[in-house]
C-alpha cells in the first residue's frame, strides 16, 4: 500500500494545466500578484532590509533574482529572500482551516526555479496551484492544533507543498519526490516563541518553506533517501508534532478527491496586514465607525465574543497584547489592532507605526476592548467576528461579519485586489510598470517563459 507521500508524488508528477478548473487558474494568477505586490512592499521594512541584506553575505551571484532590487543569488536563496520579504507585513493570503500561508513560500520557490530553466506560464500556475493544494490538505489533517502548541503551520506545511512543487518542474520521479518529501520532513519547522515579544523569526518561515522545498527536491534528485512514512509515521510530522495520540487527526483528508475538490479554494485573501483571524473584527468595527460617524474619543467599551482557539492567538495574555513591543507584535494583537483601526478609521499597509504603538489615545481604545468565548462561534474554517460598541453618552452599536472579507464566501473584489497590488507595489515601482506586470500576470497562462514577472518586478 502507498504512503500518502507516494500518492501526492504520483499526483503531483502526473497534473497537467488543462486539469486545472477554471477558479483555481484565476485565483492562482491572483495570488501571483499579491504575493509579488507583498514582495515588493517587504523591501522597505527594516525586516525586509535584514534579509536582503542577510542573503548578499551568505550566497554568491547565481541564477535567480530577488524580487524588485533583482540581486542575484542562488536559486534556494532567491526562493527564501522572496517567500520572506511577502510576509513582512502580514498581509500574505491564508487557508482558513489549517491557517497556512501558503501562497508566499509557493509563488517564490516557482519564480527562483522559473529562472534556472524556461517554465511557461501554464508550468508556473500549474506548480503553484499543486504546491498549494498540498500545503492546504497537509494543514487540515489535525487544524488549530498545531497553533495550540506554538508552532506555526506555515513552517511544518508548507514546506511539503513546496517540495512536490518543486519536483514537479524539476521533473523528479515517483521515488525520487517520495525521498524528497520525507526529506523536507526534517526541515519543517516553526515556533512561534516571538509571538511573545514581538521579534520577526515568524516573517522568515514562508522563506524557509520555499528554501526548503527547493533543497529536498534537489536531494530527492540526487539520490538522497527520506521516509516514506514521514506524514503518517511512528515519528513522522503528526507523531513528532503533536505528541498526544488522542488529539484527532484526519490523515484521510491529505489525498480524499485530490485534483476533484480543491482545498485551496478556501484560502482568503487579506485586505488588512493583520492576522487573518482578525479581519472580520475590524471590517465590523470600520464599517459601525463609518455608518454612525462614531468619535473614537467618546467609545466607552468595544466587546467582542470570540472562538476559542483564537483566544492563545491573539487575544492573551492580555496586557502583552494591549501594550505590543513592535509592529509585527501588533498584527497579532486583537486589542491594539482594533483600537488602531478605530482611531484611524483605516488599517492599510502603513499601519502599526512606531509612534501609533506608543500613542495615549490609541492605547486608551485597546484597554476598553473585551472579549468572550462564545461556543456558538465556528471553528478555523471560518472567521467570523462580531464587535459591539459602546458609547460614553449610553449608545451601543452592533455589526456582524459572518465570513471574512477576502474568503471564497465573501470575496474581494477584482478593484481591491489590484488596488491593494496597486499600493504595494508602488513602493518600489513606476505606475508604468505596474501596470505592465498587472497585464502580464493576467495573460501568464500565454507566456512562453514565466520568468519574465521577475524581470518586470524590477525598478528600472
Amino acid at each position: 500500500m502507498p504512503s500518502y507521500s507516494e500518492e501526492l508524488a504520483d499526483w503531483a508528477r502526473a497534473l497537467e494545466f488543462d486539469a486545472l478548473p477554471k477558479h483555481v487558474v484565476d485565483s492562482t494568477k491572483d495570488r501571483v500578484l499579491d504575493v509579488i505586490g507583498l514582495a515588493l512592499a517587504g523591501l522597505g521594512t527594516p525586516f525586509g532590509e535584514s534579509v536582503t541584506q542577510a542573503s548578499a553575505a551568505m550566497n554568491p551571484p547565481g541564477p535567480s533574482r530577488i524580487l524588485g532590487i533583482g540581486q542575484r543569488v542562488g536559486v534556494a536563496a532567491a526562493a527564501f529572500a522572496n517567500g520572506a520579504l511577502s510576509q513582512a507585513l502580514e498581509f500574505d493570503d491564508t487557508h482558513n482551516e489549517s491557517i497556512v500561508h501558503m501562497s508566499s513560500p509557493s509563488v517564490a520557490a516557482a519564480l527562483a526555479l522559473g529562472e534556472t530553466q524556461t517554465i511557461s506560464g501554464r508550468a508556473l500556475i500549474t506548480a503553484i496551484a499543486l504546491g498549494n493544494e498540498i500545503s492546504c490538505r497537509i494543514g487540515s489533517v489535525a487544524p488549530g492544533q498545531f497553533h495550540r502548541r506554538g508552532f506555526h503551520p506555515t513552517g511544518l506545511f508548507a514546506p511539503f507543498g513546496t517540495t512536490y512543487l518543486a519536483g514537479h518542474l524539476l521533473g523528479l520521479t515517483q521515488a525520487q519526490l517520495a525521498n524528497a518529501a520525507g526529506i523536507v520532513g526534517s526541515f519543517a519547522a516553526g515556533i512561534l516563541e516571538c509571538w511573545v515579544d514581538g521579534t520577526q523569526s515568524k516573517f522568515l518561515h514562508p522563506g524557509w518553506a520555499a528554501q526548503s522545498g527547493i533543497t529536498a527536491a534537489y536531494l530527492g534528485r540526487a539520490g538522497t533517501t527520506g521516509p516514506r512514512a514521514v506524514l503518517e509515521g511512528r515519528f513522522g510530522l503528526f507523531d513528532a508534532h503533536l505528541q498526544d495520540r488522542s488529539v484527532p487527526r484526519a490523515l484521510h483528508r491529505v489525498t480524499d478527491s485530490l485534483g476533484r475538490l480543491w482545498e485551496s479554494r478556501r484560502a482568503s485573501f487579506k485586505p488588512f496586514p493583520a492576522a487573518h483571524v482578525l479581519h472580520p473584527y475590524i471590517d465590523a468595527a470600520l464599517k459601525l465607525r463609518r455608518q454612525h460617524r462614531i468619535d473614537p474619543r467618546e467609545i466607552r467599551e468595544i466587546v467582542c465574543p470570540v472562538a476559542s482557539y483564537i483566544v492563545p492567538i491573539v487575544c492573551e495574555p492580555v496586557d502583552e497584547k494591549r501594550r505590543p513591543n513592535t509592529d509585527s507584535h501588533g498584527r497579532v494583537s486583537f486589542q491594539y489592532t482594533l483600537a488602531e483601526a478605530l482611531y484611524f478609521g483605516d488599517l492599510g499597509k502603513d499601519a502599526y507605526q512606531a509612534a501609533s504603538l506608543r500613542n495615549p489615545e490609541i492605547l486608551r481604545l485597546a484597554d476598553v476592548v473585551t472579549y468572550r468565548v462564545d461556543p456558538t462561534f465556528p471553528g478555523p474554517d471560518q472567521f467570523k467576528g462580531a464587535v459591539r460598541i459602546v458609547m460614553c453618552s449610553g449608545a451601543e452599536f452592533e455589526a456582524v461579519e459572518e465570513h471574512n472579507r477576502g474568503s471564497a464566501e465573501n470575496p474581494m473584489t477584482r478593484d481591491e485586489l489590484l488596488g491593494k497590488f496597486e499600493r504595494n507595489a508602488a513602493t518600489v515601482l513606476s505606475a508604468a510598470q505596474i501596470q505592465n506586470l498587472i497585464a502580464a500576470v493576467a495573460e501568464l497562462e500565454g507566456a512562453r517563459d514565466a520568468s519574465a514577472l521577475v524581470q518586470l518586478s524590477i525598478a528600472g
